[in-house]
């Protein structure tokens, strides 16, 4: 996981995209290629460093067996920084797949796509700069949403939150 780390996501899924062709399938493959060790390693820490405190171990000395410890203490108070990243990994993977597209490794025409639009849209700027903006407005709306959305959850399910 650590080298896929170190490569760049958008790299790696231009390499993925280049090697097994252009379809929507192929892209899905190249991001989730790209956007997998991300969420492992965030899922990792944040259960290593719940599996650490003190109330994992008051619920073995009470006799609690691992199915119980997992998914009535881990699993709950781990959820919050995962869900955070779901939604700022699918936002990020929103940018990739509009990038690919923009870049002609994406999802080909006919099938409408953000990043497409926006590379068609490219020559006709100065005449028709609308044809611009609703695209890459509809990119930065769905992105400020699910950063909201993911934000909210954060705050909704953080047991470290709540009164």
């Amino acid at each position: 996981m650590d080298i896929l780390l170190a490569i760049p996501s958008m790299l790696l899924a231009i390499a993925i995209v280049a090697a097994l062709g252009t379809s929507l399938t192929n892209v899905l493959i190249a991001i989730g290629v790209a956007y997998v060790p991300v969420f492992a390693r965030t899922v990792r820490a944040s259960v290593l460093m719940v599996k650490e405190q003190e109330f994992i171990e008051a619920a073995r000395s009470i006799g609690c067996n691992d199915f119980t410890i997992i998914f009535q203490y881990i699993v709950p108070n781990s959820l919050a920084p995962t869900i955070v990243q779901v939604t700022l990994g699918i936002a990020g993977a929103i940018l990739s797949i509009a990038g690919l597209s923009f870049l002609g490794l994406g999802i080909q025409p006919p099938t409408p796509e953000w990043g497409a639009m926006l590379s068609n849209a490219r020559t006709y700027i100065r005449d028709a700069w609308h044809i611009t903006i609703i695209p890459g407005m509809g990119i930065m709306l769905t992105i400020l949403a699910l950063n909201l959305m993911g934000d909210g959850l954060r705050d909704a399910l953080d047991p470290r939150l709540k009164n």
